[in-house]
Protein backbone atom coordinates (compact mmCIF):
# COMPACT_ATOMS: atom_id res chain seq x y z
CA UNK A 1 0.00 0.00 0.00
CA UNK A 2 1.53 3.41 -0.84
CA UNK A 3 1.53 6.40 1.35
CA UNK A 4 -0.73 8.09 -0.09
CA UNK A 5 -3.05 4.96 0.30
CA UNK A 6 -2.86 4.75 3.72
CA UNK A 7 -3.56 8.07 4.99
CA UNK A 8 -6.52 7.94 2.97
CA UNK A 9 -7.26 5.17 4.92
CA UNK A 10 -6.48 6.77 8.22
CA UNK A 11 -8.48 9.80 7.53
CA UNK A 12 -11.56 7.40 7.01
CA UNK A 13 -10.99 5.81 10.30
CA UNK A 14 -10.54 9.06 12.31
CA UNK A 15 -13.48 10.71 10.69
CA UNK A 16 -15.65 7.23 12.10
CA UNK A 17 -13.89 7.57 15.06
CA UNK A 18 -15.03 10.79 15.74
CA UNK A 19 -18.02 10.85 14.01
CA UNK A 20 -19.30 7.32 16.69
CA UNK A 21 -17.86 9.53 19.49
CA UNK A 22 -20.13 12.38 19.38
CA UNK A 23 -17.59 15.01 18.55
CA UNK A 24 -19.07 16.03 14.93
CA UNK A 25 -22.76 14.92 13.82
CA UNK A 26 -24.46 15.31 9.95
CA UNK A 27 -22.00 16.67 7.59
CA UNK A 28 -20.44 19.05 9.35
CA UNK A 29 -16.44 18.95 10.61
CA UNK A 30 -13.26 18.08 8.21
CA UNK A 31 -10.17 16.94 8.09
CA UNK A 32 -6.97 17.22 6.01
CA UNK A 33 -3.67 15.97 5.67
CA UNK A 34 -0.43 16.89 3.60
CA UNK A 35 0.63 15.34 0.96
CA UNK A 36 4.41 15.75 -0.93
CA UNK A 37 2.39 17.50 -3.74
CA UNK A 38 -0.69 19.03 -2.24
CA UNK A 39 -3.45 17.68 0.91
CA UNK A 40 -6.21 15.44 1.00
CA UNK A 41 -9.79 16.66 2.46
CA UNK A 42 -12.75 15.46 3.20
CA UNK A 43 -15.37 15.97 0.30
CA UNK A 44 -18.20 18.78 0.39
CA UNK A 45 -21.18 18.00 2.70
CA UNK A 46 -19.93 14.73 3.50
CA UNK A 47 -19.91 13.31 6.83
CA UNK A 48 -17.16 11.70 8.84
CA UNK A 49 -18.75 8.98 9.70
CA UNK A 50 -19.07 7.81 6.30
CA UNK A 51 -15.92 8.79 4.17
CA UNK A 52 -15.34 6.78 1.01
CA UNK A 53 -10.90 6.67 1.19
CA UNK A 54 -11.41 6.68 -3.13
CA UNK A 55 -13.42 9.89 -2.57
CA UNK A 56 -11.53 12.14 -0.62
CA UNK A 57 -11.05 15.08 -2.57
CA UNK A 58 -7.18 15.78 -3.76
CA UNK A 59 -5.63 19.21 -3.97
CA UNK A 60 -2.47 20.22 -5.44
CA UNK A 61 0.00 22.65 -4.25
CA UNK A 62 -1.57 25.48 -5.60
CA UNK A 63 -5.01 24.35 -4.14
CA UNK A 64 -6.38 22.69 -7.35
CA UNK A 65 -8.69 19.40 -7.72
CA UNK A 66 -7.09 17.10 -9.14
CA UNK A 67 -8.96 13.66 -7.96
CA UNK A 68 -11.75 12.84 -5.52
CA UNK A 69 -15.42 14.54 -5.08
CA UNK A 70 -15.04 18.33 -4.38
CA UNK A 71 -13.38 19.10 -0.92
CA UNK A 72 -15.19 21.16 2.11
CA UNK A 73 -16.73 24.19 1.51
CA UNK A 74 -13.87 25.33 4.54
CA UNK A 75 -10.82 23.77 2.27
CA UNK A 76 -9.68 27.94 3.10
CA UNK A 77 -9.48 27.54 6.72
CA UNK A 78 -6.97 24.09 6.48
CA UNK A 79 -4.82 26.28 4.00
CA UNK A 80 -4.13 28.93 5.64
CA UNK A 81 -2.94 26.75 8.50
CA UNK A 82 -0.75 25.14 6.10
CA UNK A 83 0.44 28.42 4.60
CA UNK A 84 1.50 30.06 7.87
CA UNK A 85 2.66 26.94 9.72
CA UNK A 86 5.34 25.02 7.55
CA UNK A 87 5.36 21.60 9.97
CA UNK A 88 1.89 21.07 9.84
CA UNK A 89 1.16 17.89 8.32
CA UNK A 90 -2.88 17.79 9.46
CA UNK A 91 -5.59 20.24 10.58
CA UNK A 92 -8.93 19.05 11.58
CA UNK A 93 -11.91 21.57 12.06
CA UNK A 94 -14.74 20.30 14.23
CA UNK A 95 -18.49 21.79 15.50
CA UNK A 96 -17.95 19.94 18.77
CA UNK A 97 -20.54 20.58 21.43
CA UNK A 98 -18.58 22.17 24.22
CA UNK A 99 -16.21 23.87 22.31
CA UNK A 100 -19.02 26.04 20.26
CA UNK A 101 -20.85 26.29 23.35
CA UNK A 102 -17.56 27.92 24.95
CA UNK A 103 -17.15 30.22 22.10
CA UNK A 104 -20.35 32.01 22.36
CA UNK A 105 -19.80 33.06 26.16
CA UNK A 106 -19.33 36.71 26.27
CA UNK A 107 -17.25 36.81 29.34
CA UNK A 108 -14.68 34.98 27.64
CA UNK A 109 -11.11 36.08 27.18
CA UNK A 110 -10.38 36.56 23.43
CA UNK A 111 -6.66 36.60 24.07
CA UNK A 112 -6.95 33.16 25.40
CA UNK A 113 -10.05 31.63 25.78
CA UNK A 114 -9.92 28.84 28.20
CA UNK A 115 -7.64 28.82 31.73
CA UNK A 116 -5.04 26.44 32.31
CA UNK A 117 -6.71 23.40 33.93
CA UNK A 118 -4.62 20.72 33.06
CA UNK A 119 -1.14 20.18 32.16
CA UNK A 120 -2.38 18.33 29.00
CA UNK A 121 -4.33 20.95 28.12
CA UNK A 122 -1.00 23.20 28.12
CA UNK A 123 1.28 21.01 26.32
CA UNK A 124 -1.07 20.14 23.47
CA UNK A 125 -3.25 22.93 22.94
CA UNK A 126 -1.11 26.07 24.48
CA UNK A 127 -2.66 29.21 24.27
CA UNK A 128 -6.19 29.18 22.61
CA UNK A 129 -7.28 32.80 20.66
CA UNK A 130 -11.15 33.87 19.44
CA UNK A 131 -11.50 34.52 15.86
CA UNK A 132 -14.32 36.78 15.75
CA UNK A 133 -17.50 35.73 13.65
CA UNK A 134 -17.71 35.70 9.96
CA UNK A 135 -20.61 34.00 8.42
CA UNK A 136 -19.86 30.37 7.17
CA UNK A 137 -18.04 30.61 3.90
CA UNK A 138 -16.89 34.26 4.30
CA UNK A 139 -13.48 34.23 2.52
CA UNK A 140 -12.99 36.98 5.23
CA UNK A 141 -12.17 34.47 8.09
CA UNK A 142 -9.57 33.09 6.04
CA UNK A 143 -7.47 36.21 6.80
CA UNK A 144 -9.08 36.48 10.09
CA UNK A 145 -7.20 33.20 11.32
CA UNK A 146 -4.05 33.74 9.69
CA UNK A 147 -3.73 36.72 11.92
CA UNK A 148 -3.75 34.55 14.39
CA UNK A 149 -2.06 30.77 13.20
CA UNK A 150 1.23 32.39 12.83
CA UNK A 151 1.59 31.84 16.38
CA UNK A 152 -0.70 29.15 17.28
CA UNK A 153 -2.04 26.16 16.05
CA UNK A 154 -5.57 26.21 17.85
CA UNK A 155 -7.98 29.01 17.03
CA UNK A 156 -11.47 28.80 18.45
CA UNK A 157 -14.13 30.37 15.78
CA UNK A 158 -16.30 32.85 17.50
CA UNK A 159 -19.99 30.87 17.50
CA UNK A 160 -18.35 28.25 14.78
CA UNK A 161 -15.94 25.52 16.43
CA UNK A 162 -11.93 24.84 16.73
CA UNK A 163 -9.52 24.43 14.21
CA UNK A 164 -6.18 23.02 15.16
CA UNK A 165 -3.30 22.25 12.97
CA UNK A 166 -0.79 19.13 14.27
CA UNK A 167 2.68 18.00 12.94
CA UNK A 168 0.56 14.44 12.15
CA UNK A 169 -3.20 12.98 12.08
CA UNK A 170 -2.59 11.76 15.39
CA UNK A 171 -1.14 15.15 16.75
CA UNK A 172 -3.90 17.28 15.60
CA UNK A 173 -6.39 14.90 16.61
CA UNK A 174 -5.07 14.86 20.10
CA UNK A 175 -5.00 18.25 20.18
CA UNK A 176 -8.70 18.64 19.47
CA UNK A 177 -10.06 16.21 21.30
CA UNK A 178 -8.06 17.60 24.41
CA UNK A 179 -9.66 20.81 23.50
CA UNK A 180 -12.96 19.68 23.68
CA UNK A 181 -12.70 17.97 26.98
CA UNK A 182 -11.30 21.08 28.47
CA UNK A 183 -14.32 23.28 27.49
CA UNK A 184 -16.25 20.58 28.81
CA UNK A 185 -14.64 20.84 31.89
CA UNK A 186 -14.83 24.99 32.14
CA UNK A 187 -18.64 24.83 31.28
CA UNK A 188 -18.55 22.10 34.74
CA UNK A 189 -16.97 24.24 36.73
CA UNK A 190 -18.50 27.73 36.04
CA UNK A 191 -20.20 29.13 38.92
CA UNK A 192 -17.41 27.12 41.00
CA UNK A 193 -14.25 28.17 42.72
CA UNK A 194 -12.03 26.58 41.16
CA UNK A 195 -8.26 25.78 41.83
CA UNK A 196 -6.48 25.75 38.17
CA UNK A 197 -2.47 25.90 36.96
CA UNK A 198 -0.42 28.74 38.70
CA UNK A 199 1.16 30.91 36.39
CA UNK A 200 4.73 29.10 37.37
CA UNK A 201 2.98 25.78 36.94
CA UNK A 202 2.10 26.68 32.91
CA UNK A 203 5.13 28.51 32.67
CA UNK A 204 7.46 25.15 33.35
CA UNK A 205 5.11 23.10 30.81
CA UNK A 206 6.00 26.02 28.13
CA UNK A 207 9.40 25.92 28.94
CA UNK A 208 9.80 21.93 28.71
CA UNK A 209 10.71 20.68 25.30
CA UNK A 210 8.05 19.30 22.99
Amino acid sequence: MSAEARLREEICRLGASIFARGLTSGSSGNISARLADGWLMTPTNASLGGLDPARLSKLDGAGRLVAGDRPTKESFLHRVMYEERAKTGAVIHLHSTHSVAVSCLAEIDPADVLPPITAYYIMRVGRLPLVPYFKPGDLALAEAVRGFAGKHHAVLLANHGPVVAGSSLAAAQNAIEELEETAKLFLLLRGMKARFLTAEQVAELRAAPS
